[in-house]
């Protein structure tokens, strides 16, 4: 973790808990949600994380004229054999970008459901397998609505982890100022020094190491308690699925394992449990018309729920 982080500095400055963030989703084979203004490096970030790891990455960015067989691939028909060939998509790769996300229509959007949740692609009732390793980051803007469409529940809930780039600090713009000042393009990562620090067979090694963490019965209760006392929430209408139990249970052994143990304590569910269950909430009209939002009804949940001793 600390030679990826020093790899992924040298193209953006600072980002480290987003770092963590995606190699968590990397380990627990999730996707994530990258919301953040505009300018704050999401692709950038996700683009040097993918060098740093040796993966294959690619960019599709999302709009109001994509098609589903743009994401996922399509059948061309061949003149000079007289049949029809598959031609793979952009989901065929490691790591997915997908740019502003929410800016294509439901139809499009829908597209990646399969793909999130069974790592595979349809088409005329063949089924291709993506790589081991793969995973979908999106992004999307939080203040922008105007020609947007909203992610339904049922994408929101195949979303690993919901990461909320910040602004960065005012030493950390300064720096991002002189490097840009000293010749940095973002566009070039191999001129800023990006170099692999571990692979695809590293990770699967990882990933097996993080499936051994070791989990107490109190454990799996206090996960399971959190998630119920979600859905009996007077303001949500809506609370964390048992797939976000589940997600909760792996987002925690991933934390554990990264900070060099093998069992997981409540804190690890604790530092996890925002990012990994709030886009799986949603509030009450009533209560979204009052202020309330799902960070506060979250932390309300922590605070209430018997932490095991």
């Amino acid at each position: 973790m600390h030679r990826l982080r020093a790899e992924v500095a040298k193209a953006v400055v600072g980002q480290e808990a987003i770092v963590t963030g995606l190699v968590i989703a990397l380990l627990c084979r999730g996707h994530v949600l990258l919301e953040g203004v505009p300018g704050v490096a999401k692709t950038l970030l996700v683009r040097a994380l993918a060098a740093a790891l040796d993966l294959e990455s690619k960019r599709l960015q999302f709009t109001p004229d994509l098609m589903p067989g743009d994401v996922t691939g399509s059948l061309i028909f061949d003149p000079r054999t007289a049949a029809f060939t598959f031609r793979e998509g952009p989901v065929f790769t490691n790591l997915l970008l997908a740019d502003e996300i929410n800016r294509t229509p439901p139809k499009t959007q829908s597209a990646l459901l399969e793909v999130m949740e069974e790592r595979q692609v349809s088409v005329e009732g063949s089924r291709r397998a993506l790589p081991e390793v793969f995973i979908v980051a999106a992004t999307q803007n939080p203040v922008e609505f105007e020609g947007t469409y909203p992610l339904p529940e049922a994408q929101l809930d195949r979303f690993l982890l919901n990461l909320t780039v910040p602004l960065p600090s005012r030493e950390e713009e300064l720096g991002v100022l002189r490097a840009h000042h000293a010749g940095f393009d973002p566009r070039e990562l191999a001129a800023a020094g990006i170099r692999p620090v571990a692979g695809p067979a590293d990770l699967e090694l990882a990933r097996t190491a993080v499936g051994r963490v070791g989990v107490a019965e109190p454990l799996f209760e206090y996960v399971v308690d959190l998630c119920r006392a979600t859905r009996r929430a007077p303001a949500l209408e809506l609370g964390a699925s048992p797939r976000g139990a589940i997600a909760l249970l792996g987002t925690a052994k991933a934390w554990a394992w990264l900070a060099g143990r093998d069992h997981i304590v409540p804190d690890d569910v604790k530092a996890v449990a925002r990012p990994t269950l709030r886009h799986r909430l949603r509030l009450r009209p009533e209560a979204e018309l009052e202020g309330v939002t799902t960070a506060a009804v979250l932390d309300a949940v922590l605070d209430t729920v018997p932490t095991p001793r």
